[in-house]
């Protein structure tokens, strides 16, 4: 929303509304405790998917399977979900599903899994092709999706509560994200101790996860003072904190729960209300991924100091503010461009220091080759505070090379 105050164009506030469909069970044991209740308001056959195997190492994966059968559920498998979702394996879920009637879904894992279990849901309740109707271009959801719930087993995504899913289609090589309420799970089981077996880097990337979906909302208009600020650099502050804790002992149940809250208050959509929102760094990082199939939260560690050199000056009163109150740069004897930028090298530091990448060289290219073509293939997201062109994502790709 724009306000005239004088000669003055001011941009305040936008109107929203908001409403969040999934309940969340938080803390330790609240899977032993809640998901019979939740398996006894569903049908007999429910399709449980996870990723690679993880679940059965941990001993997660006969917990959750032992209270679905006391429960008298028929488990249908649907195991593999790679980190990058593709289409093909939701066309596979969602074949199990309908092939076997199944009556509900239970998601076990990350964002990952979560993604490919919300496109499985509506493909197993549609006859229409969901590529081409509502990840190709958004679209009308005119049916009931599958019933979902989730357990979550890795923070950083917070897809366990909004209807977003990003999935890659590998023929066309695109990469896309859409945001569904009707596909929001109807419940997210979150214990924090499922974290702690999670491998380092897979903790540490999905981690930055988090911190980028902060920044991507929290660099956008308004610039005026706004709730949705506020929260997001306490957000910011808190991940920053609790990942160096987290790193120092992975089973330090305050920096685990911490960081998992974080991971949901970022993505729960409540610090995106008002907000116009940013995610250009996530549309170049969708696009490297569609193409390379890279780690999503080490390639957005890559491309965001780079990002934000380019973009700074454009978004100034924003920057000064992230740096001195997140990262508590001194205003001391600085111009207000050298606090800003001082700011975006904080960031740049803390990725080293966290062990992250830091050139698409890292990330396992060999050559700048195939990066105009990557580049040209990105969507321009509207809320930057610099309207990006497809010449400018090149040379942030060259940059971060």
């Amino acid at each position: 929303m724009e306000l005239i105050i004088g000669t003055e164009w001011r941009i305040i506030m936008n109107n929203f509304i908001f409403e969040n469909a999934t309940k969340v069970y938080f803390g330790k044991d609240c899977v032993k405790e809640y998901l019979s209740c939740f398996a006894k308001k569903h049908g007999e056959k429910v399709l449980l998917a996870y990723g690679g195997g993880s679940i059965k190492k941990n001993g997660i994966y006969d917990e959750v399977t032992d209270i679905l059968k006391q429960a008298g559920k028929k488990i249908i498998e649907f195991s593999g979900i790679m980190a990058n979702p593709t289409y093909a394996k939701v066309l596979e879920g969602a074949k199990l599903a309908k092939d076997n009637h199944a009556d509900w879904i239970l998601g076990i894992g990350g964002g990952s899994v979560m993604d490919c279990c919300k496109a499985v849901s509506m493909a197993a309740a549609s006859d229409k092709d969901v590529w081409d109707e509502y990840w190709a271009k958004p679209g009308v959801i005119d049916f009931a999706p599958l019933p979902l719930g989730v357990i979550v087993t890795v923070a950083g995504t917070g897809s366990e509560c909004n209807g977003g899913a990003v999935i890659t289609n590998e023929a066309l090589k695109v990469k896309t994200g859409r945001d569904y309420p009707q596909c929001n799970p109807e419940f997210a089981l979150m214990d924090p101790t499922y974290t702690y077996t999670v491998p380092k880097k897979q903790m540490v990337s999905g981690s930055f996860d988090i911190l980028s979906h902060i920044m991507e909302t929290y660099f956008s208009e308004p610039n005026e003072d706004n709730v949705s600020d506020d929260i997001s650099e306490a957000l910011m502050r808190s991940v920053i904190k609790n990942l160096r804790a987290a790193i120092q002992n992975p089973e330090d149940y305050t920096a685990r729960s911490n960081l998992m809250w974080a991971s949901t208050m970022a993505e729960n959509r409540i610090i995106k209300l008002g907000k116009k929102c940013d995610f250009e760094c996530h549309q170049m990082e969708h696009q490297l991924g569609a193409y390379t199939d890279c780690n999503h939260g080490c390639g957005l560690a890559v491309l965001h100091p780079v990002y934000y050199r380019h973009i700074y000056k454009d978004g100034l009163p924003k920057f000064v503010r992230f740096a001195k109150n997140v990262w508590q740069i001194s205003d001391e004897g600085k111009t207000e461009e050298e606090i800003a930028k001082a700011g975006v090298e904080a960031l740049a530091d803390f990725i080293k220091e966290i062990g992250l990448p830091t050139t698409l060289r890292e990330l396992g290219m060999t050559s700048e080759e195939g990066l105009k073509e990557i580049a040209d293939s990105c969507n321009l997201a509207p809320g930057s505070y610099k309207k990006m062109t497809h010449e400018e994502i090149y040379e942030i790709f060259q940059e971060s090379f």
